[in-house]
């Protein structure tokens, strides 16, 4: 049951990340001078326009997934770095506001409404279930959010990150030619990595070998730094001690 609910609350999590992600870059690109998202009905909200099927269901049971990627034609631009730059960090922006409205509304559920009522919960076994869809989802959308946030500004094609060093550099460098040429043979090698990490980890008695997971440190990352202002933040005003490293 636990399990089911855990997944649920992942679909809901990452309606809530990617749509918004997949928005921002439309907005931002159309208010640069470039229209290409919204004339093809990309400049919604409505997650239905955005959600890869098989990436929504990827990144809702195992934390890692795609969405639709938005048009962009940058030579719309009214000026073109400064619109290839914003238009890149639009999404990870977002989902960062958006790690920021959700973690307090995890804490209020899980504190105030779930542990509060707990032997209510208990014995209503349908509430049950549903206030804990909401608080995994709230904390999902958080910790998801941050996760994208990371991941997206690596500077591999066809990243985020890669647009902004598209931003800052001129066609013919190599580091960037590089980077688009290979960048995402690199992510898949990543991602086979991590993959491969957490099989050892699971179903053998290596435990050292989450050292070498790459992703799994960019996930450290995007939870203990990226993350640690908005932590501190709601747990200062919440008045819940705050984890330092």
């Amino acid at each position: 049951m636990n399990q089911l609910i855990e997944i649920i609350a992942g679909l809901i999590a990452v309606i809530f990340i990617f749509a918004p992600h997949e928005f921002a870059h439309a907005f931002v690109a159309y208010k640069c001078g470039d229209p290409t998202a919204k004339m093809q009905g990309r400049m919604t909200l409505n997650p239905i326009k955005h959600l890869d099927p098989a990436g929504f269901l990827m990144c809702a049971v195992v934390g890692f997934g795609w969405a639709k990627p938005v048009p962009i034609y940058p030579g719309n631009f009214h000026k073109y770095r400064k619109g290839l730059f914003c238009t890149a960090i639009a999404g990870v922006v977002t989902n960062y506001i958006i790690a920021f409205i959700a973690y307090p509304l995890y804490l209020v559920v899980l504190n105030y409404l779930y542990y509060a009522n707990i032997d209510f919960f208990y014995s209503n076994e349908w509430l049950d279930a549903l206030v804990k869809i909401l608080y995994y989802a709230f904390f999902f959308i958080y910790a998801y959010g941050l996760g994208i946030v990371v991941f997206n500004l690596l500077p591999l094609y066809p990243l985020d990150g890669f647009r902004v060093v598209e931003s800052f550099t001129r066609e013919v460098n190599p580091v960037r030619r590089f980077l688009r040429n290979y960048g995402q043979y690199i992510l898949i090698v990543l991602i086979l990595e991590s993959f491969l990490c957490d099989m050892l980890i699971r179903y053998t008695s290596l435990p050292y070998v989450s050292y070498f997971d790459i992703l799994g440190w960019l996930g450290w990352f995007a939870k203990n730094i990226v993350g640690f202002p908005i932590t501190a933040f709601w747990n200062w005003i919440f008045g819940i001690p705050i984890p330092f490293l």
